[in-house]
Parts: C-alpha cells; sequence; structure tokens
C-alpha cells in the first residue's frame, strides 16, 4: 500500500501543519498617517548577510496592498501575554487599531508596546506562491534590549501555547 495520494485534502494539510509550533507575529506599517498591521505566523529568518527576513500572507489580504505602496514593514514578536493583540489583528473589517499602544519606529512604522522585539524593514523582494505571497524585508533597524523572563506567543495545534506549562522557563 502506498503512502502517498494523488491529492491532499485542505483540513488534512492544516491538522498536519498545526504540528508544526510557532511563534505570532503582527506585521505593521504606515501609509498616509493610516497604521496597518495583521496577525502572522508564517515568519522566518532568510538570510544573515545582508539580513533578510520574510513572511508569508494571503493573496487576498486587504492590509498587504498598502504595505507594498509603504514599501516597508516592521515585524512585532508578540510576547504570551499579547493573545487579545494576535486576536485583534487577526480579524478583518474591524478597528484593529483600537485601544492599542504602539510608537514610531525609525522607518516610521507602527510597534506595539509590550512586544517582545522587533525588525524595521524595507521590502526587498516579492513572490507569489499558490493562494499567497512570500514577502522578503531587509532588516534596517530592531530592538536590541533584552526581553526579562517574558515567555513567547506561540499556536499549536489550533491554539495558543505557553512555554512555561511545558516547564520551560
Amino acid at each position: 500500500m502506498s503512502l502517498l495520494s494523488t491529492a491532499i485534502e485542505p483540513s488534512s494539510f492544516r491538522e498536519a501543519l498545526g504540528h508544526y509550533a510557532s511563534g505570532i507575529t503582527v506585521i505593521t506599517s504606515n501609509l498616509d498617517d493610516e497604521p496597518i498591521g495583521f496577525t502572522c505566523q508564517s515568519f522566518y529568518s532568510v538570510s544573515m548577510s545582508p539580513p533578510l527576513v520574510s513572511f508569508s500572507v494571503m493573496s487576498s489580504s486587504a492590509s498587504y496592498p498598502k504595505i507594498r505602496q509603504a514599501g516597508r514593514f516592521a515585524v512585532n514578536i508578540l510576547s504570551g501575554d499579547q493573545i487579545k493583540i494576535s486576536n485583534q489583528f487577526a480579524r478583518r473589517g474591524t478597528d484593529k487599531w483600537h485601544g492599542v499602544e504602539w510608537q514610531e519606529s525609525p522607518l516610521g512604522n507602527p510597534i506595539i508596546v509590550g512586544s517582545l522585539h522587533w525588525l524595521d524593514c524595507e521590502i526587498h523582494a516579492e513572490h507569489t506562491a499558490g493562494d499567497h505571497l512570500i514577502v522578503i524585508g531587509e532588516v534596517k533597524a530592531l530592538n536590541l534590549q533584552k526581553a526579562a523572563a517574558t515567555q513567547p506567543l506561540l499556536y499549536f495545534k489550533g491554539q495558543y501555547c505557553n512555554l512555561a506549562a511545558y516547564g520551560v522557563v
């Protein structure tokens, strides 16, 4: 019996990928004095020299075309205390910035107060991949402050999880 099948069901694919724990970020930008942002768990480093990072976003995103137009973005790496922020920026058609404290980055992008770290980027490249876009950014500035004992916000098997619950401090 072969383990290969001819078609991968989307629900099975999603369930399989849910077994890969990922950090949660909010990708932000600012266009015409309007802050923009969305929750993103598909973020990763690409290159050390030059310093490049990448994220994937749905091609149908309402937020990303404005970020593309701005030509820059910040990656806000969320802390374990920011579940509400993650949920708020994951919603479509709402005021994602309601009640969110932020400050401006060196490139003019919104940095969400309370995030573990942030990276300030200029768009370096963009590639179409299925129903998503892969966006590569060149890091121009970053936060080097030490995050005390704060835990990252992680997502695993369809829910938020905490490293402390697994004895990791």
